[in-house]
């Protein structure tokens, strides 16, 4: 179970530094999903994000929203 929180805890870390590389607030995000037709709320967004449990389609569809082509998965 610890492996996974670090999985967890990675994914979020991940999600959170993109948005903060292009400045995209919670709310920002929210508005960006629905262009692509994900509906989400700003509670459920920021506690999918906080907690770091959330699915491979909700991180796809963020990157996508947000304008996201490539992830570095680990700095060098």
């Amino acid at each position: 179970m610890a492996d996974e929180s670090r999985w967890e805890a990675k994914a979020k870390g991940i999600l959170k530094a993109e948005l903060k590389r292009r400045g995209i607030s919670y709310q920002q995000l929210v508005e960006m999903l629905a262009r692509v037709g994900v509906e989400e709320s700003e509670p459920n967004v920021r506690n999918k994000i906080a907690r770091g449990k959330f699915s491979a389609v909700f991180l796809l569809q963020c990157m996508e929203a947000s304008g996201v082509h490539s992830l570095r998965l680990k700095d060098d």
